[in-house]
């Protein structure tokens, strides 16, 4: 809930869209407040970066007071959504069954989806994270095919490191997204698996993103606070880009 105002976020883009001009082998896409959607399309949209909201409901419309849907989304550029991020499941207690929810509808708007999982601190320290990370797999992907499943991005952001300035160790990324992979080829098969993006959000910034990136099965970043100056999140881009070079 940062930037909402546009002004907020008319400086940092106009700066990011400017960095990024020579850029073309990486995927950015940024998800402001809602109050910033529109303004911050009209910013990004002759550049390579795309729109991306925080959320959405699983009705296109009706009686659902303080709700956004996905039509709303769509209406002012936006191509991806966030799903199931740690501060939705933790704060406002959305369930694994909601989240399928949001994501069947997510993908019959040819909406882009990206799907957060992740475990507490506590269940980390008790050996529960790949048990953890599995239910939410097999309930938030609930009746998915494969076509859907590649059209969908995941997250892993580990709940403890989110927004803590403590990240996990590229070591204990990789092997929770190799994890997820594995699980990802029993639902479906290794083809597949291997064809969806996995991306790691938890803390990332400048100094760990290259670390991160050089890891076989990270193939990108869901970036929180880092993203908030242009500086910062283009540092994030250009590690990107060196480890695809």
């Amino acid at each position: 809930m940062n930037r909402g105002v546009p002004e907020d976020a008319q400086e940092m883009l106009i700066k990011l869209v400017k960095g990024i001009k020579k850029i073309t082998n990486i995927d950015i896409f940024i998800a402001p407040p809602f109050t910033a959607l529109e303004s911050s399309f009209q910013i990004i949209k002759k550049s390579s970066v795309k729109l991306g909201a925080q959320n959405i409901y699983f009705e296109e419309n009706g009686a659902f007071t303080g709700e956004i849907s996905p039509n709303f989304i769509k209406a002012v550029g936006c191509e991806y959504v966030i799903l199931g991020h740690s501060e939705r499941r933790d704060i406002f207690n959305e369930s694994n069954l909601l989240i399928n929810k949001k994501l069947k509808k997510a993908l019959s708007m040819e909406l882009k989806p990206v799907v957060c999982v992740g475990e507490h601190l506590a269940e980390r320290e008790t050996g529960r994270t790949k048990e953890v990370i599995q239910n939410q797999i097999n309930e938030s992907f609930k009746d998915l095919n494969k076509k859907d499943i590649i059209k969908t991005i995941i997250a892993y952001e580990p709940i403890w490191a989110i927004g803590t300035g403590k990240t996990a160790t590229p070591e204990q990324a990789e092997e929770i997204h190799v994890h997820i992979r594995e699980l990802l080829s029993q639902k479906f098969d290794v083809e597949t698996a291997n064809s969806v993006r996995i991306q790691y959000g938890g803390s990332v910034n400048p100094a760990n993103a290259g670390a991160l990136f050089s890891q076989e099965n990270i193939d990108g970043a869901l970036v929180g606070g880092a993203s908030l100056e242009a500086e910062s999140f283009y540092e994030i881009i250009i590690a990107a880009e060196k480890i695809i070079k």
